[in-house]
């Protein structure tokens, strides 16, 4: 019996109808919370982007870039200095060391290469797995690859994986392990026994594992773990990363993947025909990010600490149960005690109520997760100080407003 494989566009239509029919309409709830935001004045700790720049030395490259003429296509792999410096970050922070000329691609993104990665590597039919809750684009890309998408939960308050569910969540098809760490929307940093146990069971069945570790300087006392740094993962492993969350450039979608060459060069493959290259003054001026020294990498994940902490104070003041995050720049809260039970449904009454948006941790999950988790709400914390302090003094008068 032959299976007809579904048409690029079916593929895609397939992808957001996924979403719609398991009520992770990410990107609607993203637009409608930012929407709310902007129309009562509310203070918007929804989306999660930064609001203030960078390092200045990081934007004067790309301004000289830019003024020397370097605006016409990259590489499509990405240019040499900066795939050079991915090499030389990792082999720095990890010990790791990627050949740039051939294990070492340049995207438009971590969400371009998270999207070439599961486009070269699974086919129709195949599972992609992940645990849950997960970033919002995952579902869609792995619906638009062909792909059957099953998760393992993570349970609240440390949002650590059930270890029998996630070995029961593998099967003989089980194509791909797609492991965001540090973790959004949760915030939790996996210890090394989870990784080695998701390397164990991806070397039973065979599975590439691509981890997703944007957030991978943004840990607060947690030591971050590359996947590919432990025993036996290197061979099957594809490591993404971005210079938007280390630098707070996310408008300038720089990201990057390395991996073996064999798995580097299929994924390849399949980006010359999404954006081919990117970014093209960008890429220099990352590449200067990349070997800034070590006190702006401690630097920046103490800064978000104390913000973490600031926005945390007032949601503990507001009554609600506050998890505290061992990194990326979210924290989710439990608004059980506060008698309420839809986070949804608070989401949307909070820029009212006191001048707040969040985002509801249910849309990030498949309709069993969003019921584990409806209770739950995510804030971002990557603002400025003074934004922070704001939020937490409204935050504070929840319990009295409801």
């Amino acid at each position: 019996m032959s299976t007809t494989v579904p048409a690029p566009w079916q593929r895609a239509a397939s992808g957001a109808n996924l979403l719609a029919a398991n009520g992770t309409l990410g990107v609607t709830i993203f637009e409608e919370m930012t929407t709310l935001a902007v129309r009562t004045g509310a203070i918007n700790l929804g989306q999660g982007f930064p609001d203030e720049d960078g390092p200045a030395e990081i934007k004067a490259a790309a301004q000289a870039a830019i003024a020397s003429g370097a605006n016409q296509y990259a590489p499509g792999k990405g240019i040499l200095p900066l795939r050079e410096a991915i090499s030389a970050h990792q082999q720095r922070f990890y010990g790791l060391t990627p050949d740039p000329e051939t294990e070492v691609i340049v995207t438009t993104g971590a969400t371009e290469a998270i999207a070439a990665s599961l486009l070269a590597l699974v086919e129709h039919g195949d599972e992609v797995l992940t645990f849950e809750p997960f970033y919002d684009s995952y579902g869609a890309m792995i619906g638009l690859a062909g792909a059957t998408h099953v998760t393992a939960p993570l349970i609240a308050p440390d949002f650590m994986p059930d270890m029998a569910a996630l070995e029961a969540a593998f099967s003989s098809r089980t194509k791909v392990v797609l492991i965001n760490n540090p973790h959004n929307p949760t915030g939790a940093v996996f210890p090394r026994e989870v990784l080695q146990r998701v390397v164990e069971l991806a070397a039973k069945h065979d599975a590439v594992i691509i981890t997703d570790e944007v957030y991978e300087h943004l840990t607060f006392g947690e030591p971050h773990i590359p996947v590919a740094t432990l025993p036996g993962a290197a061979v099957r492993t594809v490591t993404i990363s971005s210079a938007g969350k280390t630098f707070s450039f996310t408008g300038w979608k720089i990201g990057w993947l390395s991996g073996p060459e064999h798995l580097v060069s299929a994924i390849r493959t399949v980006k010359q025909f999404l954006s081919y290259s990117s970014g093209t003054p960008f890429q220099g001026a990352i590449a200067v990010g990349l070997a800034l020294p070590d006190d702006f990498y401690t630097g920046i994940s103490e800064t978000l600490r104390r913000k973490r902490d600031i926005l945390s104070d007032g949601l503990k003041a507001a009554g609600l149960d506050v998890f505290t995050p061992q990194g990326t720049y979210f924290v989710n809260v439990d608004t059980a005690p506060l008698g309420i039970s839809d986070s949804v449904d608070l989401a949307r009454r909070l820029p009212d109520l006191v001048g707040v948006a969040a985002i509801p941790v249910p849309v990030f999950c498949h309709p069993a997760g969003a019921e584990r988790t409806r209770s739950l709400l995510r804030f971002a914390f990557c603002k400025k100080t003074e934004v922070l302090e704001e939020a937490a003094s409204r935050l504070a008068t929840l319990r009295e407003r409801l």
